[in-house]
């Protein structure tokens, strides 16, 4: 299993990014995709889900109606589109995928909201 996000960097409060994982290495349009965030100094957090064909979505309350997550199964990437940014969403974002029992993760996007 392979995964690289792509897609982080500096925005203001109140601005948006679209980051993206690239999955390889496994069946991907057989497994839900995930992705988590870590801030400084805490632990890696749930953020949102994407079901296998994409048709159901599941998000952190802190992010709902925010961000949107999706996926594009012939290309074997999942999205997150970030609107509406503020500093509390700063960390380093990770793809995360869960396959026969064992959680994988990319190496992270450093994603930082500030003025």
């Amino acid at each position: 299993v392979e995964l690289v996000e792509s897609g982080g960097g500096l925005v203001q409060p109140g601005g948006s990014l679209r980051l993206s994982c690239e999955a390889s290495k496994f069946h991907f349009s057989l497994y839900k995709m995930n992705w988590y965030r870590q801030a400084p100094g805490k632990e890696r957090e749930f953020v949102a889900m994407i079901s296998r064909s994409g048709d159901s979505t599941y998000y952190d309350d802190s992010v709902q109606d925010r961000f949107t997550i999706s996926r594009d199964n012939a290309k074997n990437t999942v999205a997150l589109q970030m609107n509406n940014l503020n500093p509390t969403d700063t960390g380093v974002y990770y793809c995360n995928v869960r396959v026969y029992g064992t959680n994988y993760w990319g190496q992270g996007t450093q994603v930082t909201v500030s003025s």
